[in-house]
């Protein structure tokens, strides 16, 4: 399957960084987090990309362009230097599409600019490039197949340390907790689309608020509820938090590791 990746946000709440890079390159350790991103669905036999590129996308083209691998692989150097050969292949065998979808465009419009580019695939993959997870995409592939949904998306509970309030009308307190302890589940992106969902966008639509409406009305949206590890890097404290992880190797959602 395809898989859509939407690259052109400007990351204002990133804005430490996305001043002067584009989000989808603000590393994780020594790589950015698209390729970070990239090698987990690569991981499960999804190496055909479409980049949906906007606010400096001239840099992701750059940086897949000038990609080096042994900038972030062992590597052995001979006859002085002459010839470089990994000791590991990132992506020889990815497909990677860059279109230009506009600068101020949202999900749903970067979405169907690249229609074309999915020629006539029934079934692709999307995501929001800002997250990383241990979800097992087999099975949430499956899962939706089965349903017969038009969209699936990746339902998790948020790791914020916000609190959730019930209160009534006169704003007295009567129930207080963190979000991360209730019922509620969150947009964690990882999508699953069929070609159907065109059909469902209309010129000036946001892709989960009024499409997703439409597939609700008609029961063709489904979620993957998933307890298991989720991290958006939405602020430079997300940032921290995986910078962290991946110093100390304990990074879950390099699934391919775990496999070796």
């Amino acid at each position: 399957m395809k898989v859509v990746l939407f690259c052109g946000g400007l990351g204002t709440r990133l804005r430490e960084h996305s001043d002067t890079i584009p989000k989808p390159l603000v590393n994780i350790g020594v790589r950015p987090i698209i390729w970070h991103l990239m090698r987990y669905y690569a991981h499960y036999g999804h190496k055909e990309f479409i980049l949906c590129l906007g606010y400096r996308g001239d840099l992701i083209r750059e940086y897949f362009l000038n990609y080096n691998e042994c900038l972030s692989n062992d590597f052995v150097l001979s006859e002085g230097g002459r010839t470089l050969q990994p000791v590991q292949r990132d992506m020889e065998d990815w497909k990677i599409t860059f279109v230009d979808t506009g600068l101020h465009a949202n999900i749903a419009q970067r979405l169907s600019k690249v229609r074309p580019y999915l020629e006539d695939d029934e079934e692709f993959l999307a995501n929001y490039s800002d997250g990383l997870s241990d979800l097992p995409l087999d099975d949430h592939i499956a899962r939706f197949r089965s349903k017969r949904s038009i969209a699936s998306f990746l339902a998790t509970r948020t790791s914020q340390s916000f609190h959730c309030v019930q209160a009534n009308d006169s704003g007295d307190v009567h129930a207080m907790g963190k979000l991360a302890d209730t019922e509620f589940w969150i947009n964690g992106g990882f999508f699953c689309l069929r070609r159907e969902i065109f059909e469902h966008i209309s010129p000036g639509d946001e892709l989960v608020e009024q499409p997703f409406q439409r597939l609700i009305e008609k029961k063709r949206l489904s979620v993957y509820q998933y307890d298991g590890f989720w991290q958006a890097m939405d602020t430079l404290r997300d940032k921290i938090i995986l910078d962290r992880m991946e110093g100390k190797g304990d990074c879950p959602w390099m699934v391919w590791k775990q496999a070796a």
